[in-house]
């Protein structure tokens, strides 16, 4: 194997080049996959772009493709791996690229949960469990086997729907902002959900609020999108009358109904790009993707939704260095930093992806 230490020495000229040289060698064996929060020097060398789940079922289509390089977090390649065909091979370019939501809710406390909840309820006739894809493998696994799903967050509101077409309760992890706004818009008031805290006896929730409920909402959050507060959206509108909050539904409540808009990075994406010339808009997701449509649209005035700067510090770990030193070592014979699901894992999650899938 190549060792990384010496990439640190390149200049950005000589990254790119060789970057692009990597490139060039493995042809369509390799497909770069950057996801929208990834960081300028990376993602522009990426073959696919998007949000997580769309660049694996493009991956899992690239039949030609030995290696998948996924410039994301770790999450998002285990969901690759689980999709790919048995061929493929997933790679992360640095395993330290993960998600702090995704750590929020891990299999022993959620199975702790489920096993609490089942001492309050028949949690396995009564509730549903459905994990958002920003979600570790085992999790998905866990609600492949408790007739579960899998969400995202253009279609949470879709699944939760058809949750509750088969249940009366669901828990929703990790997120806790993405089932709120998702549920409320279903029309569940706020009354009839609870935060369940992981560190606390049944959650911190009397039994009977328990019982009561038809949201538990996991104790999680994104670590950017919680950075944005209504203060920001009152303060854009007092500077720029008539301008256009579009928001991610990791957002807070709050925030998410205080917006004109929200939505997944594709329809944040979207809605702007097809707004006439000379919109105004400020947008309450990750810098990078922000930034990103400053440059691509200057015929309209794009601000980012919070006055300090905030980025999925996770994701901004795969740099120019790593995406170098991994194809230069695919080129050399050498897979460095596989993903691996294990089989019977892998096997449990695509049931509750498939479930998804079904629904949408």
């Amino acid at each position: 194997m190549i060792p990384l230490e010496p990439y640190y020495e390149l200049s950005d000229a000589d990254l790119d080049s060789r970057i692009q040289l990597a490139k060039q060698a493995l042809g369509s064996e390799c497909v770069i996959l950057g996801h929208h929060y990834q960081r300028e020097e990376v993602y522009k060398f990426a073959d696919l772009t998007g949000d997580s789940l769309k660049l694996s079922r493009l991956a899992s289509q690239k039949a030609d493709a030995r290696y998948i390089v996924f410039c994301g977090v770790h999450f998002m390649a285990e969901v690759a791996d689980i999709l790919s065909a048995p061929h493929q091979t997933v790679i992360l370019p640095d395993m330290a690229a993960g998600c702090s939501m995704a750590d929020m809710a891990d299999l022993p406390r959620v199975q702790a949960a489920w096993d609490a909840l089942g001492a309050i309820m028949d949690v396995e006739s009564l509730v549903t469990p459905i994990t958002y894809v920003n979600s570790m493998a085992d999790l998905k696994a866990f609600c492949g086997a408790h007739n579960g799903l899998v969400c995202t967050s253009s279609n949470a509101t879709r699944i939760l729907e058809s949750a509750f077409a088969q249940r009366e309760k669901v828990l929703f992890f990790p997120d806790q902002h993405l089932g709120r706004i998702s549920a409320f818009t279903l029309g569940v008031p706020l009354e009839q959900m609870v935060v369940w805290d992981p560190t606390q006896k049944n959650g911190g929730v009397e039994p009977e609020r328990l019982r009561a409920a038809r949201v538990i909402l996991w104790d999680g959050y994104c670590s950017v999108h919680q950075m944005f507060q209504p203060a920001h959206v009152e303060l854009f509108r007092a500077r720029h009358p008539g301008i256009r909050v579009i928001v991610h539904p990791e957002c807070s409540f709050e925030v998410c109904r205080l917006a004109d808009l929200r939505g997944s990075t594709e329809l944040i994406q979207k809605s702007v790009r097809e707004s006439p010339s000379g919109s105004v808009w400020a947008i309450g997701t990750e810098l990078n993707l922000v930034n990103r449509l400053k440059h691509e649209m200057p015929d309209k005035e794009i601000h980012f939704l919070c006055p300090t700067i905030c980025m999925c510090s996770t994701m901004f770990r795969i740099d120019a260095q790593h995406l170098c030193w991994t194809l230069e070592n695919l080129v050399a014979g050498t897979a460095v930093n596989v993903i691996a699901v294990p089989p019977d894992v892998a096997a449990l999650a695509r049931i509750a992806l498939d479930r998804m899938l079904a629904v949408v």
